[in-house]
């Protein structure tokens, strides 16, 4: 036994050992979110989280905002 203590996150998923935030700016592409993070919109409300890892979009056309589609690859979006 680990002795981790499970929790929940929150963002609707189920309870886990406990997860240091990490965001890492992936090349060209999204931040990738891992932790117990909590995202919220702009009117500051909780958005829906499925998975421990989330790709959040930095090119501003995902049809699926906050969260990557994969379009930057689509339309060349750098981060240079």
């Amino acid at each position: 036994m680990s002795g981790a203590v499970p929790v929940s996150s929150g963002g609707g998923l189920p309870p886990r050992a406990v997860r240091e935030p990490t965001i890492v700016a992936c090349p060209d592409g999204p931040l990738l979110v891992r932790g117990d993070v909590t995202i919220t919109d702009a009117d500051g409300q909780p958005v829906p989280r499925r998975r421990a890892t989330v790709a959040l979009c930095r090119c501003g056309v995902s049809t699926i905002k906050p969260y990557c589609d994969g379009t930057h690859k689509a339309i060349g979006f750098t981060t240079a």
